[in-house]
């Protein structure tokens, strides 16, 4: 009987998994004939590679949030993983254009394909992969034996040895505040958009020239804004933007009331921080050790905190020591020594004279807070002179601390993968101050708020619904009320279990998996594995990706940085073909 891996969810993860499955095929799942072979059953209804996020039927003005050489599907010797490096190019290469361009999402959704069909034709004769462009509705079968995974419109199951979830970002059931929004919506009269995929979005009904509320200032708000302006018709002259008449006007707030920062537009050079230095193996293998558990709060963020500041001190100290008080050396001894942050501070308030040149983590995540202005008219003003000023800034290399400590964010982010359930505020850090839009998105942005189409609200917005309208208000301009009769939720679904819209998830759910208190799904960190709430991992069923608690930065990973996607990918598939492998062999005795 030919062995059956199910795999549900067939994009970048999907796609990961099949290369690190042939990539460990010769050496753990060898002398299969084609009898005995494996048959991989890919399972989604968009195509393999590219999936629905990065699927050709999409906007063409949509980027990636990363310059072209940032984005790999392929291993190289960083990444700490038991299987062999197989090489390839990065997106730039495979599409020869030039590094620092921010691609297309219809680009790179074809470079996506081609890593599938690569991947696909370096597995051996004795593997055959099926696709099944359909949704999996459920899995059924013992702990011990085969399962099955039910598929829509299909009477009969899909036989699994093993099944591996890879779903990606998926939708979510309104949460209680939105559910109550949109009934207050459909009473009234009025336009409620939750939170959503922005390409899948149905953007019609927001109305050219009417006032529309948008709560989010991230990523998805960016695409929101690209698809309401440029999108209707409208063009930029150079600095300036030209609206096409369609446009609705927007009015933007969020909790801290700034977007993202933008992408670092320079590149590194010299030598770069030996990191981990506070934070690494030996610190997360602690942590993970104590009976008592840890929380993230009081006994993880201390860590993160020295280590980025551990990346931003080597370089300052480095690059330029004219900024700098006392020699690198007696620094670093003083800074390892110092037992909290208050001492930190000391010492940096002595070594570094230059206040902007500290880093101070609190005033980067909440730079409103605190601030007051006077009236709406010179919040406009300042928060464009802050994004000016933050533009400014990504892009001098100068400062180039910030790229140090970009670094320091994604060592960081490697340890916490091993930590697993650290909680969302997390990554809601990370994407702000390392996952932020392309620079020339925040000049856009500037663009139409200086054309009157866009419009800033504050940081804590807060959201009503009442007397027939939508109200928001915030404390960075106190006594402002912004009034519309459409809201737009500009965020991603929460990547929750219990909410999740994919039939499989809820079944899941009903049936007894863990979950973190945010909703994640638990799985084992060493290979994927589903856990039970009993803390139980289950033999046959393994998950990845960003609806679980090991989930990693970004959608993609950058070249020589360690890739923690990619060492757990290459940790299941070595899980999977050790598995069949020993099914395959008689029992002992």
């Amino acid at each position: 009987m030919r062995h059956s891996l199910v795999i549900v969810g067939a994009g970048p993860r999907g796609t990961g998994l099949i290369e690190r499955i042939a990539a460990n095929t010769p050496e753990l799942y060898t002398g299969q004939g084609p009898a005995e072979g494996l048959d991989i059953h890919l399972v989604d209804p968009h195509p393999p590679g590219a999936g629905r996020i990065w699927r050709a039927a999409q906007s063409p003005l949509l980027w990636m949030n990363s310059h072209a050489e940032d984005v790999t599907m392929f291993t190289d010797d960083t990444v700490d993983m038991a299987g062999p490096v197989r090489e390839g190019p990065t997106l730039h290469e495979w599409a020869g254009i030039d590094g620092r361009t921010f691609a297309d999402r219809q680009l790179q959704g074809g470079y996506l394909r081609w890593v599938h069909e690569r991947a696909v034709a370096a597995l051996p004769p004795s593997v055959t992969v099926h696709h099944h462009p359909r949704r999996a509705l459920r899995v059924s079968g013992p702990r011990g034996g085969r399962q099955q995974v039910w598929l829509e419109d299909r009477p009969r199951p899909l036989p699994a040895d093993l099944v591996v979830l890879a779903l990606g970002h998926l939708d979510a059931e309104l949460d209680e505040e939105q559910r109550a929004l949109a009934a207050y919506a459909d009473e009234h009269g009025l336009v409620h958009l939750p939170p959503d995929f922005t390409a899948d979005s149905d953007l019609s009904a927001l109305r050219p020239g009417e006032p529309v509320l948008v709560r989010g200032f991230g990523l998805a708000f960016v695409d929101l804004m690209v698809l309401l302006t440029e999108g209707r018709g409208g063009r930029y002259e150079g600095d300036t933007y030209v609206p096409s008449g369609r446009e609705p006007v927007l009015y933007v707030g969020s909790r801290r009331g700034v977007p993202y920062h933008a992408k670092i537009g320079y590149d590194w050079s010299g030598e770069r921080p030996p990191l981990p230095r506070f934070f690494g193996p030996a610190e997360t293998a602690e942590l993970l050790a104590r009976p008592q558990g840890f929380d993230f709060r009081q006994d993880v963020w201390p860590l993160v905190e020295k280590e980025l500041g551990f990346a931003h001190y080597h370089r300052l100290f480095a690059v330029h020591p004219e900024r700098t008080a006392i020699a690198w050396t007696d620094f670093e001894e003083k800074y390892a020594a110092a037992g909290d942050a208050a001492e930190r501070e000391t010492l940096v308030a002595s070594a570094v004279p230059e206040a902007g040149d500290r880093l101070d983590l609190a005033a980067l995540d909440r730079p409103l807070d605190g601030v007051r202005y006077g009236s709406a008219e010179e919040f406009q003003d300042g928060l464009r002179a802050y994004v000016e000023a933050d533009l400014s800034r990504r892009h001098d290399p100068d400062h180039s601390p910030d790229l140090a400590v970009f670094l320091g964010l994604l060592s960081v982010y490697g340890q916490l993968v091993r930590l697993g359930e650290i909680g969302s505020s997390w990554h809601g850090f990370f994407s702000y101050l390392a996952s932020g839009p392309p620079g020339p998105r925040l000049r856009q942005l500037l663009a139409l708020s200086r054309a009157g189409v866009l419009n800033f609200v504050g940081a804590d917005m807060a959201v009503r619904a009442e007397d027939g309208v939508f109200r928001a208000s915030s404390p960075t301009v106190p006594g402002v009320t912004v009034e519309t009769r459409a809201l737009v939720e500009a965020r991603l679904p929460e990547p929750t279990v219990r909410r999740a819209r994919d039939p499989l998830l809820r079944a899941l759910h009903r049936e007894g998996v863990a979950e973190t208190p945010d909703g994640l799904l638990r799985v084992d960190r060493l290979d994927g594995r589903i856990l039970d709430r009993a803390g139980e991992p289950h033999p046959r069923r393994f998950a990845l990706g960003p609806g679980t608690d090991g989930r990693t930065p970004g959608a993609f990973t950058r070249p020589r940085t360690g890739g923690p996607a990619f060492r757990q990918n290459d940790a299941t598939a070595r899980a999977v073909l050790v598995f069949l492998r020993d099914l395959g062999r008689p029992a002992a005795g």
